[in-house]
């Protein structure tokens, strides 16, 4: 690394092992309202010495500590006095590099496992083992003496460094925690991340407040207040362009900058009619209404409907969609160059997990590539923008609370996902005026009744917003009782009755599906009843349909969308 850049006050920097831990930790401090940030496990310590954290947090990872490419840390992050708490294999890798030794267990423990305290703070509970140890445990606290806890692992710390004491055991792991008060350092084989530990957040707390005397300073006003005058700073005078789409993340990109500098702020919304049913109507009337910005509503339905005529091949489709909206946004940033006012900034939705998939960032600093699915910009001769991104450092419930903080409503805030092709890829084959309405109609109804049946579970639930169900792992289960759901109009022709004439129109295919990350996901296992009243409804309602599926099928063999 080259350059490092400044963190924020009172930053957490979690060191990355691999597999999903790193973000499961840096968003539980979030969640205790400390700023937190992934960096790669192999940081150097005057690289983090330079970025000034006030505590570091090593995650657990999928690797054996004695695998030939295990990843190492820095020994001198140790020696820089800044706390330092180790999970599963950041308890195993911190026991290696400071002396101790890690070893197989007779068996793996998996899952949840019973634990015993063993500093004095037990007492006779703890038994002649309490006698070697701390007092009392400053990780562990007030947390029961025998408590569950997640573990994940094979092998385990089987003699601890110098200076360290064990402070908590299982049947399986003799060291199921340790500290060394004296040098700020604790580890744990267990998860305390992970809502399967049930005192697990407890001990972050004690490790943040208690130990690092750490401030909850990370709340939405203060991030709105932040990002505003980092938004003012960067951009001055000059004026910026977004794309905005209607969707979550330029949607709240639009607000934020909206708040920050308000008619410097141009969003062109490109329709290219293949949003869903009222989708245009609501963006032009919350970005005119709500936020003083300047809106240019582009219609180009018919430039698509013309570029898209006789085209089958999805991937064409794709194509011809994405460079189509640059051609019509660009045209709208030369008439703004052309009036007088050009434009220095172009501002977009890349958002934390954007920046962490991609590789881009390192230890804090600027990221200078970015995921290609977000950011292949296809910059004419000539044109060029400086980037504003204001949420790259957001996970999505992050920038949800801060669409609802800032005023954004529900349907937006909470929006689906949403391909960027829109409905194209939703209609297989050909796209038509006529498929397009039938379609939107029965989109419409699918998403009307699913929304009030999620509405009767989140009644029952009381699951809303942020409030996330967690699955095994500890990563949130589904955002919604049904996280995603839309209809699809096939290619084909089906053969029906109505009244008394035989018909021959289109079916509909109802998709709905559970999922966290839409890196896997099932089927909704919806009740009888919604499903019945959903295919009434279409085949009554929708002019063209004569029948409705419901498919079935998981992610992976398949995929969420049909093309």
């Amino acid at each position: 690394m080259t350059e490092t850049a400044a963190l924020p006050p009172q930053t957490v920097l979690v060191f990355d092992f691999g597999a999903q831990y790193g973000q499961l930790i840096a968003r539980r401090v979030r969640d205790l309202h400390v700023y937190s940030e992934i960096v790669p496990c192999d940081v150097t310590a005057d690289e983090v010495r330079a970025m000034h954290p006030a505590a570091i947090i090593l995650s657990g990872g999928p690797a054996s500590v004695y695998a030939d490419d295990a990843p190492s840390v820095d020994a001198g992050i140790f020696e820089l006095g800044i706390p330092v708490l180790g999970f599963c294999y950041g308890q195993q890798i911190m026991a290696v590099t400071l002396g101790g030794a890690v070893g197989h267990t007779e068996k793996g423990e998996y899952g949840p496992a019973p634990l015993m305290r063993l500093d004095g703070v037990c007492g006779e509970e703890a038994g002649a083992e309490a006698e070697a140890v701390v007092p009392r445990s400053e990780l562990l606290g007030d947390t029961p003496c025998s408590q569950t806890v997640w573990m994940s692992h094979r092998d385990a710390v089987s003699e601890v460094p110098e200076g360290f004491v064990v402070t908590s055991r299982t049947d399986v792991c003799p060291v199921a925690s340790m500290e060394c008060p004296e040098r700020r350092l604790y580890a744990t084989q267990f998860h305390p991340e992970v809502r399967h530990t049930p005192y697990g957040n407890d001990m972050l707390k004690n490790f943040l407040f208690d130990i690092c005397g750490l401030e909850q300073s990370w709340t939405m006003d203060s991030i709105i207040e932040d990002s505003v005058a980092a938004i003012r700073e960067q951009v001055g005078t000059d004026r910026v362009i977004l794309g905005l789409s209607g969707g979550v993340d330029s949607s709240v990109v639009a607000a934020l900058c909206a708040e920050a500098i308000g008619k410097q702020l141009t969003c062109v919304f490109v329709n290219h009619g293949l949003l869903r049913k009222n989708e245009p109507e609501e963006v032009e009337e919350v970005f005119t209404n709500q936020f003083d910005v300047d809106f240019v509503h582009v219609h180009a339905e018919d430039r698509y409907a013309e570029l898209l005529a006789g085209v089958t091949e999805p991937e064409k489709k794709r194509r011809i969609i994405g460079e189509q909206f640059w051609k019509e946004f660009f045209a709208v940033a030369e008439e703004l160059a052309d009036d007088g006012r050009p434009v220095k900034f172009l501002a977009q939705g890349t958002i934390y997990p954007d920046i962490i998939e991609s590789g881009a960032r390192k230890t804090g600093g600027k990221a200078s590539t970015i995921k290609s699915h977000h950011n292949l910009i296809p910059f004419p001769d000539g044109v060029h923008f400086e980037l504003i991104e204001p949420l790259d450092h957001f996970f999505k419930d992050e920038v949800r609370a801060l669409g609802t903080a800032l005023g954004l409503p529900d349907h937006i805030v909470h929006r689906q996902p949403f391909p960027g092709p829109g409905l194209a890829i939703r209609i297989i084959g050909e796209v038509t005026p006529e498929k397009l309405e039938i379609l939107k109609n029965a989109d419409a109804i699918v998403r009307e009744e699913l929304d009030a049946y999620n509405e009767s579970l989140f009644e029952q639930t009381g699951v809303r917003g942020g409030e996330l169900p967690r699955d095994e792992a500890g990563g949130p289960e589904v955002e919604r009782p049904v996280w995603q759901y839309f209809a699809v109009l096939p290619d084909v022709r089906s053969v029906g009755v109505m009244g008394d004439e035989r018909t021959y129109q289109r079916p509909i295919i109802l998709r709905a599906v559970e999922s966290s990350d839409a890196m896997t996901a099932d089927w909704a296992k919806l009740p009888y009843e919604v499903l019945a009243r959903v295919s009434s409804r279409i085949v009554a309602e929708v002019q063209g349909v004569n029948r409705v599926a419901y498919d079935i099928t998981s992610k992976p063999p398949a995929t969420i969308e049909w093309e």
